[in-house]
């Protein structure tokens, strides 16, 4: 079964309805150069230690260079640390040595044929790799939290081509996550946005949209598989 993580996660009360709603693992944003979701490394840290067994945390870090990374998960301490911006493969090769029980997730922003050849090479020295929609070439980088759509075709190349799980993330929603499942076959899907509805308190994790993802992934995305 398609797997879900359930990123942008800001208190352990949205941890927790994630869980509750079936999510398989979460996604807690550090500082980033932009975008939706950057919570402070305590809370992050806080929220990762009382998580369940059996539910991963992803750290979303914008370091890139093995010290600050390793420096950023002592303090954090989640199972899995998300590189959303270019890390070199020496560097994710120190961090799967110094960091033996942490899962290492490259992320790869996919803009055009040229994404697929450098999933090849993100998935050297990394447990899998995650296919998101942002743009790292700009001025003030996008590295996640778009809502943007890309190209599926190109996803399911990648997810053909790689021996590493694949996660798909950009613009995901209820409404079309079963058919990119169909098309894209991932190991997991990767929501944050769509999940969520702008409130007097601020961008909110909604409950029925998270029942409605469960129940298009539960329905939709049986037998899809990769790695």
């Amino acid at each position: 079964m398609t797997r879900v993580k359930i990123c942008c996660i800001a208190s352990m009360d949205e941890a927790n309805r994630a869980i509750a709603a079936g999510a398989h693992a979460l996604g807690l944003v550090a500082e980033m150069p932009s975008g939706p979701g950057p919570i402070e490394d305590d809370l992050i840290a806080e929220i990762a230690s009382r998580v369940p067994p059996g539910v991963d945390t992803f750290l979303l870090t914008s370091r890139t260079d093995a010290d600050a990374i390793i420096a950023h998960h002592e303090v954090c301490r989640t199972t899995t640390l998300q590189l959303v911006d270019h890390v070199e493969p020496a560097d994710r090769a120190r961090l799967r040595r110094e960091l033996p029980g942490v899962r290492i997730v490259q992320v790869v922003h996919v803009t055009g044929e040229g994404s697929v050849v450098e999933a090849r090479a993100a998935a050297e020295y990394s447990h899998a790799v995650l296919l998101d929609s942002g743009n790292p070439a700009l001025a003030v980088k996008e590295l996640g939290g778009t809502g943007r759509v890309h190209d599926w075709s190109l996803s399911r190349e990648i997810v053909e081509t790689l021996d590493v799980p694949v996660f798909l993330a950009g613009g995901l929603n209820p409404g079309n996550v079963a058919e990119a499942v169909a098309q894209v076959m991932p190991f997991g899907v990767d929501l944050c946005s769509g999940v969520r509805t702008h409130t007097a308190g601020g961008f909110m994790l909604d409950t029925d949209k998270l029942a409605r993802l469960i129940a298009a992934v539960s329905t939709n995305g049986e037998g899809t598989t990769n790695g």
